[in-house]
């Protein structure tokens, strides 16, 4: 079986977990996830099975959204409640405060990754590094904060929602938010309510999983990860072409519409019957597979 299935991570499990139950539900030992979360977080996580796991490491700059809970006033080590403590301060922030603080984070910016994180430096995780009290110097790294919105709040705890790039720490957003009101922050919940293209109301339980017949189970196509790529569609010819590795003139793929392929970027390659693969125009004017979700 070949598709995506969508699920939602319940806490105190880990993305390897989730995986592993899909891999024994199907019988196969293709299956891969897209965006790793946190054991303590909860949410979107799409489970890739059989050829689609081809399409997992595409879709890394895919946004995401994510709803998150937090607490001004404490610090811990690994910026969530479920670190060690190493600060607890009354405080009392107004609204209008923290939507002020709230506009500097909306946008381009630069965030530094948190020590507690499966990124590596020189070769080591910096998570297995902090965990022996190491701390190294982490370079800032350029993300976008699509979408940064106050939900509630009430002078101390509250909830926010973001649509972010792909390597957006919610927890070091957070603590910068806090730093930015001149206190601490640390992030007390966290769900990711849409990732790759899915959503919450889209996803199975674990318990679904483990209970339900497996054809009771919804495999989404992989082609609905890249439903907001643009596309090339070949003809027979050109299909058999491409299918074969050979590389296609982008001038004779632009037919009557004159169509703009931009070089670099990412496209759907599809066939009469649907999506066949994904390319990039190379500066040769050339079509060139990046990865084949058939024949391949």
């Amino acid at each position: 079986m070949n598709g995506i299935l969508a699920v939602n991570k319940p806490q105190e499990f880990t993305s390897f977990d989730v995986t592993a139950i899909v891999r024994k539900k199907f019988g196969t030992k293709k299956v891969g996830h897209g965006g790793t979360l946190d054991p303590m977080a909860t949410g979107v996580l799409p489970v890739f099975i059989g050829n689609a796991t081809k399409a997992a490491d595409l879709v890394s700059d895919k946004s995401k959204s994510y709803r998150a809970g937090f607490r001004l006033g404490l610090r811990s080590d690994t910026l969530d409640i479920w670190g060690v403590l190493s600060e607890e301060r009354p405080v009392s922030v107004e609204k209008d405060a923290l939507e002020e603080a709230l506009a500097k984070f909306r946008g381009e910016i630069e965030q530094i990754p948190p020590m507690y994180s499966a990124l590596k430096v020189n070769g080591q995780k910096l998570c297995d590094l902090a965990r022996r009290g190491i701390e190294v110097e982490r370079k800032a790294r350029r993300i976008t904060i699509i979408r940064l919105e106050l939900i509630e709040f009430d002078g101390r705890d509250g909830v926010i929602e973001i649509d972010c790039s792909a390597g957006t720490y919610i927890r070091s957003l957070i603590d910068d938010i806090g730093k930015a009101l001149g206190t601490s922050a640390v992030m007390t919940s966290l769900v990711r309510t849409k990732s790759c293209g899915f959503s919450l109301s889209q996803c199975v339980t674990v318990e679904d999983i483990k209970t339900k017949p497996v054809e009771e189970l919804i495999l989404w196509d992989v082609d609905n990860v890249f439903s907001g790529y643009q596309s090339i569609v070949l003809d027979e010819k050109q299909q058999r072409l491409y299918l074969n590795g050979v590389r296609l003139d982008a001038k004779r793929l632009r037919g009557t519409e004159k169509a703009e392929f931009p070089i670099g970027e990412l496209m759907r390659i599809c066939g009469e019957d649907g999506l066949l693969g994904v390319g990039k125009i190379n500066e040769h004017d050339e079509l060139v597979s990046v990865k084949r979700f058939i024949n391949d």
